[in-house]
């Protein structure tokens, strides 16, 4: 709750706020991550930081949405380095099996840890004492750190979105250093997949100790194997201190498995304004037998070339009948300032355009290409229109369009090929999993999806769909903040000072 100097017990840190800028008024923001965290700020009374949105403007701290929200000003000079630079052309592809070059310049790095900076002097001024703060995503990295240096009081949460990439791609950060020394400012660090936390683990074990960042002791619960539940994998801290409350420990790191919020897109694959929009475009494809169907963000990530690949084989080889198959392609703009993503857009729409000028019929298209976003509504109704979604990212932390198909899908059948780099495919194993590196298995997956018996697919498809209802968005936050939460109770035992607010009773209120 906000106490009487304006500050506040619950904080969410991330690099955008939950809403965009519409004129003189501002909205709440779509997304998984705002559908998770809102409620419980808005129950609390708590406050998220992050930037506005907008360039060169600087925003005094206002109200929307039911939230307090603590603007982080960015110049049009530090959104190029910072973001565009560091966090986009060094650290994502890095993050990402360095699936295009990363660049390594000191110019980014400085503007990222000042950026970084930037953002924990917000928090030191906004949070409250013994305040929970949960800091998201690789753009902060080193916030952590540089709040438990000022705030010691504070419990600290950081959750990473993206895959944490292994030791021999880690090592090559000439920066590794201030990138493990930050995120072990955390009492709890969340990775969406098992391999992540032993990636994470493996670059403590090997990089840390030499340079003054080591791990005290630790345990882990269980082996890692095929059969255990990722989200069981977890390192469990050890005190290193006696008697205070603020003595130093290892942090808990564990997976927690992002998902979606199950509940708004049943709700919506029942509505019938969705219904007659799915109706519309399968008809406005000249109601094909067999309807594929990709929604991605336009990224070299995604594998979209992989799977336009295939598909034209498909097509050349007679598998697919490129009369009465369809594939739409959405490909959401991304990172257009970044040289490397423009030219990932001109490789694309030249592979589409050279499958319709092979196959293209008069008056119809094999591919239908849409550079654009669409909202949820819309995107659903592709889901319910589409008889195959195709999911073949190369290096993917979730892919939440998989766990939304899934359940939109729910009693009506269909078929989900996925790449088993896709954090997905860790639940999902109702899935045709693929390598998308493996042009022949990709192929034999979509031929195969094409051609399953509609009963199967109807149940497999609800199964997964059962799957991802048992844990959703809600259930994702609870687990993480829980894990947060008990460690904010154990440091701040010997002074009896608590919460304001109950996280099961905000996520229950929220969750109706």
């Amino acid at each position: 709750m906000s106490g009487e100097d304006g500050r506040h017990s619950f904080v969410v840190v991330a690099n955008r706020l939950p809403v965009d800028r519409c004129g003189d008024s501002w909205h709440t923001s779509p997304g998984g991550l705002v559908t998770a965290l809102a409620p419980v700020v808005r129950q609390r009374g708590g406050a998220w930081i992050g930037w506005s949105g907008s360039c060169d403007e600087a925003f005094a701290p206002f109200e929307a949405g039911g939230m307090s929200l603590v603007p982080v000003a960015l110049s049009s000079e530090e959104f190029g380095s910072y973001y565009e630079g560091c966090c986009n052309a060094t650290i994502w592809p890095l993050y990402h099996d360095q699936v295009v070059a990363p660049q390594f310049r000191r110019p980014w790095w400085d503007s990222y840890r000042q950026i970084n900076e930037r953002f924990a002097e917000a928090v030191v001024t906004t949070a409250a004492t013994d305040a929970t703060v949960w800091i998201h995503d690789f753009q902060l990295q080193l916030v952590p750190r540089l709040v438990r240096e000022q705030r010691p009081d504070l419990s600290i949460g950081f959750f990473n979105h993206i895959p944490f990439p292994s030791l021999g791609l880690f090592s090559q950060l000439p920066w590794r250093d201030d990138i493990l020394k930050g995120l072990l400012g955390a009492d709890v660090i969340g990775f969406q997949r098992a391999s992540d936390v032993v990636n994470f683990t493996a670059a403590l074990d090997r990089l840390a100790p030499s340079r003054s960042t080591a791990l005290p002791a630790r345990t882990e619960t269980s082996p890692l194997t095929a059969e255990t539940d990722p989200s069981a994998i977890e390192v469990v801290p050890q005190a290193t201190g006696t008697g205070s409350s603020s003595a130093m420990t290892a942090p808990r790191i564990r997976c927690y498995p992002i998902s979606i919020d199950a509940v708004a897109v049943s709700a919506a694959a029942r509505s019938e304004e969705v219904a007659a929009e799915a109706c519309s475009v399968r008809e406005d494809l000249g109601s094909p037998t067999t309807l594929l169907l990709g929604v991605d963000r336009l990224d070299h990530t995604k594998g979209i070339l992989e799977r336009l690949f295939a598909y034209e084989e498909l097509l050349d080889e007679g598998v697919l009948d490129p009369l009465s198959t369809r594939l739409v392609q959405v490909a959401v703009p991304s990172r257009e300032g970044v040289p490397a993503y423009r030219e990932l857009r001109d490789d694309v729409e030249h592979q589409v355009g050279r499958i319709n000028g092979k196959f293209a019929a008069p008056g119809s298209t094999v591919v239908h290409y849409l550079h654009r976003s669409y909202s949820l509504a819309s995107t659903i109704a592709l889901y319910l229109a589409a008889d195959i979604l195709l999911v073949t990212s190369l290096r993917d932390g979730m892919n939440l369009v998989a766990k939304e198909f899934v359940v939109a899908r729910r009693g009506r059948g269909g078929a989900l090929v996925l790449s088993e780099f896709a954090g997905a495919a860790d639940e999902l194993t109702g899935a045709h999993l693929v390598n998308p590196h493996d042009r022949a298995g990709l192929k034999a997956a979509i031929a195969n999806a094409a051609t399953t018996d509609e009963s199967l697919a109807r149940r497999r498809m609800d199964a997964m769909a059962e799957v991802v209802a048992g844990h959703d968005v809600h259930v994702w936050a609870y687990d993480f903040l829980t894990d947060l939460e008990t460690r904010r109770y154990d440091r701040s035992e010997s002074t009896g000072t608590t919460d304001g607010g109950s996280l099961e009773t905000a996520m229950s209120q929220e969750a109706q």
